[in-house]
């Protein structure tokens, strides 16, 4: 699996993709600083990542779409299906990979943490409690996003059903209440307030193993054809 990561990591730094997702991230993020700081006068670093969670929908395909897809398209998905990895190390690799590329880019994040103690006192707390609820919400992400790889050789396609996802089950809850408790991005709402909500937690951790597990077996299945 380490082999499969090292892989995959390789592949976001030699090419722009890993730079481009940090580099998006960092530009939409500090907009935001500058206005909530500058603008509005606060020095919340945790209600910043309000607006992170709306990047992220756009932007978590830009990690995924080529992951399975690639492979596909360029013939070396043989390669993984007859490897001596298992298909479910194969995946975790794909996976924690892009859940890496996530958390580099939330340790940037600490730079502005660092120059709101110049102009207040933010909660230390608070903010890590947010962190791992914006990793937890990143992993479900990457986990669809993969899938949605998995059953496609066109990464453009990948890339539009995985947003046109996350923005229908965004709007969900506009539509009915019942459908709260579907929405990824609104689940993350009470992690900015410093809480761990338990419920929350699980929701973020049960979709994303259904989803990788979902993409286990849409692989396997197509090894069984081959």
């Amino acid at each position: 699996m380490w082999a499969v990561i090292k892989k995959e990591l390789k592949t976001y730094f030699y090419s722009p993709i890993g730079y481009v997702f940090i580099g998006l991230f960092l530009i939409m993020f500090s907009i935001f600083f500058y206005i909530d700081v500058f603008q509005y006068s606060s020095v919340n670093f945790e209600y910043i990542f309000y607006s992170g969670a709306t990047i992220l929908t756009f932007i978590v395909p830009i990690l995924t779409m080529r992951t399975i897809a690639e492979e596909r398209k360029n013939g070396t998905e043989q390669l993984l299906l007859t490897s001596p990895l298992s298909i479910t190390k194969v995946v975790l690799g794909k996976f924690i990979a892009a859940a890496l590329i996530v958390l580099i880019t939330e340790l940037c994040t600490f730079l502005y943490f660092g120059i709101l103690c110049f102009f207040g006192d933010p909660h230390i707390t608070t903010a890590l409690v947010t962190l791992l609820g914006f990793l937890l919400l990143a992993m479900a992400y990457i986990s669809f996003g993969i899938l949605a790889s998995s059953i496609t050789e066109n990464q453009i396609i990948a890339g539009v059903i995985t947003i046109g996802f996350f923005i229908l089950v965004w709007f969900l809850p506009q539509f009915n209440t019942a459908f709260s408790s579907f929405s990824l991005i609104n689940l993350f709402s009470t992690f900015p307030e410093g809480q761990i909500d338990i419920a929350n937690t699980i929701t973020y951790i049960t979709f994303t193993i259904m989803c990788l597990l979902l993409t286990v077996i849409v692989m396997q299945r197509r090894k069984s054809v081959r």
